[in-house]
């Protein structure tokens, strides 16, 4: 009788698991079965692994990963806020906010699994030279996120009701009373060490863990 090796069984449960979650994650979208194999496979491995599990809510989460991002932007006029996207007040904005909407429509664990797969994966392009957002993942940055999002998680338990403008509000307020945190830097945008001293570029490239300070939220430049 022909047997299937354990491996070649799965092989064939993970090709089964792809196609499923890149059915339902290329029809979501409504664009093009190229556009978002392209799409796809761009993600880290960690992520593809959390689509293989959530084939059925993965286009939602990652729609709202970039409503977060579009709303961060938006947010760059907002002058109470400082404008900074790479590790600023709308860095932690972005993480949390994709974080309380993923709580909110398909709740915590997933949200929670979701952001730690994303974490994970910013290592693995560590590992592999890869950028995110433009920059080079680094331990700190990391675990800035992970602060952020563990908040986010936090206000969309807290307000599963709430609107997207009443969560867009509630991170505001957070992220001015210090509730959210960033990572420290000058005025003129240099990274700065806990204790106040410039980082210098050749302790940062490269490196994972960096001198990089993680600060509450509401701490001044």
């Amino acid at each position: 009788m022909f047997r299937l090796s354990i491996n070649k069984l799965n092989n064939l449960k993970a090709t089964g698991m792809f196609l499923v979650a890149f059915f339902v994650f290329s029809n979501s979208y409504n664009v093009s079965a190229q556009s978002n194999l392209s799409r796809f496979f761009k993600l880290s491995c960690p992520e593809k692994r959390w689509v293989f599990f959530h084939p059925f809510i993965a286009a939602g989460s990652f729609t709202i990963s970039r409503e977060a991002s579009e709303k961060a932007i938006e947010l760059k006029s907002d002058t109470s806020l400082d404008g900074d996207l790479n590790g600023g007040q709308l860095d932690a904005f972005r993480h949390a906010y994709w974080m309380a909407l993923v709580t909110q429509k398909y709740g915590w664990r997933k949200a929670y699994t979701l952001g730690k797969a994303h974490e994970k994966g910013n290592y693995k392009d560590y590992k592999k030279h890869r950028t995110e957002d433009g920059t080079f993942p680094d331990e700190q940055s990391c675990q800035m996120d992970f602060l952020n999002n563990d908040a986010g998680i936090q206000t969309g338990k807290d307000n599963p009701m709430a609107t997207s403008e009443e969560i867009t509000k509630k991170i505001k307020d957070q992220i001015i009373n210090g509730k959210l945190f960033i990572i420290k830097k000058d005025k003129n945008g240099r990274f700065l060490k806990c204790n106040g001293e410039i980082i210098l570029p050749e302790e940062l490239k490269g490196k994972w863990k960096t001198p990089k300070c993680i600060v509450e939220s509401n701490i001044k430049k």
